[in-house]
């Protein structure tokens, strides 16, 4: 992706709304039924008309129309809106979600802070495949190319020997919530090199994932790597060869534990 992300490019086109003369009750069900959401847009004929939170239905009456407790007020993005500055008024304004509307202010979709973090998420693999990608040609004055696959986590040969227990709770945490940024792989002649990602990989499979989005750096022929060297010497062949040290704090941690003292 080229540029700076567009809202367009992330948000949800598919936005489920509720009218003005729904009852509190009706919503309420609404929220209680769904999954993730806390909130919507009330919205007439595609107009947005005001936002209804779970917050706003507490204390009323369960018969009261929706339009007598909703938020009139609204703050929306437009589709060409830079992402970041979606972002901004996200953070300022202390809202969860954007509703979204086109030039003739009719509502074309909805833009959560989950999709701001997912955008800058996907922005940031690559640059690090990039980064990876002009080593390689340098080091090994090797043709290669990238492409995007979905890999099946048992064909990955890792090239780290540990990762650490409480950072995996975090990457479990974003991997429920689908924002865990895309592995990185070497297709070294066939033999799949876990470049990057060996937390999101452990707990993808503790939490029984067995295919994951890959940023894949495909080399033009077999080359003799040192992190292949390395997997090799520690007898790294399967992600289960891969011991979690849930004994210890990953040292970034520790450090910051020490300066704190």
């Amino acid at each position: 992706m080229s540029g700076r992300p567009k809202v367009k490019e992330y948000m949800t086109r598919e936005v489920q709304t509720v009218a003005p003369t729904d009852t509190v009750a009706d919503v309420a069900r609404r929220i209680k039924e769904s999954e993730g959401h806390n909130g919507f847009p009330v919205a007439e004929s595609r107009k947005v008309e005001g936002f209804v939170t779970a917050s706003d239905l507490l204390l009323v009456d369960d018969d009261a129309p929706i339009f007598t407790v909703m938020t009139e007020d609204i703050i929306v993005a437009h589709p060409e809106m830079d992402v970041i500055d979606a972002a901004r008024v996200i953070l300022r304004s202390g809202i969860q979600k954007l509703p979204v509307v086109d030039d003739a202010d009719n509502l074309v979709g909805i833009i959560s802070n989950t999709d701001v973090v997912r955008s800058q998420i996907e922005r940031a693999t690559p640059e690090k495949v990039g980064k990876l990608m002009r080593t390689l040609e340098q080091i090994h004055e090797v043709q290669l190319h990238q492409e995007p696959r979905l890999i099946e986590l048992a064909d990955l040969t890792p090239t780290q020997g540990r990762v650490y227990a409480d950072e995996l709770e975090g990457r479990k945490y974003e991997l429920e919530r689908g924002l865990a940024e895309p592995l990185v792989v070497i297709d070294n002649g066939g033999k799949l090199l876990l470049a990057d990602g060996h937390h999101r990989v452990m707990a993808a499979h503790q939490l029984g994932i067995e295919e994951m989005d890959a940023s894949v750096i495909v080399l033009s022929e077999p080359v003799e790597l040192g992190m292949q060297r390395t997997a090799d010497n520690e007898g790294l062949r399967t992600i289960g060869d891969i011991e979690v040290e849930d004994y210890g704090r990953h040292p970034l941690i520790e450090t910051t534990h020490r300066l704190q003292e």
